[in-house]
């Protein structure tokens, strides 16, 4: 199982902005789809982005043109820049590994999660 582990979440006003971080183990980081998800209180987890092991990204529609994923193979890390931030950004957002040459979100391995706040 690849370890994750989370960083960059805080709390910020509306509009403002946030980098997450998450670190992942293991050997075949670059063939993984990577992702982030998040969970609002009272609110299932969603799938916010995901970066595939090609570099190509896709978006839930309720972060498109603010959020951006990326990810650097060589630090085996991907990150989240999160841009105009809204109230409605508050969760905890968690990093997700996919398998081993797989496209699929997600895996079997999950971060520790990272508080996002929003002020109004």
């Amino acid at each position: 199982q690849v370890q994750l582990v989370e960083s960059g979440g805080g709390l910020v006003q509306a509009g403002g902005s946030l980098r997450l971080s998450c670190a992942a183990s293991g050997s075949l980081f670059s063939t993984h789809a990577m992702g982030w998800y998040r969970q609002a209180p009272g609110k299932q987890r969603e799938l916010v982005a995901r970066i595939r092991a090609s570099g190509s990204t896709n978006y839930a529609d309720f972060v498109q043109g603010r959020f951006t994923i990326s990810r650097d193979n060589a630090k085996k890390t991907v990150y989240l820049q999160m841009n105009s931030l809204k109230p409605e950004d508050t969760a905890v957002y968690f990093c997700a590994a996919g398998r081993p040459y797989s496209d699929y979100l997600p895996g079997n391995s999950w971060g520790q999660g990272t508080q996002v706040t929003v002020s109004p």
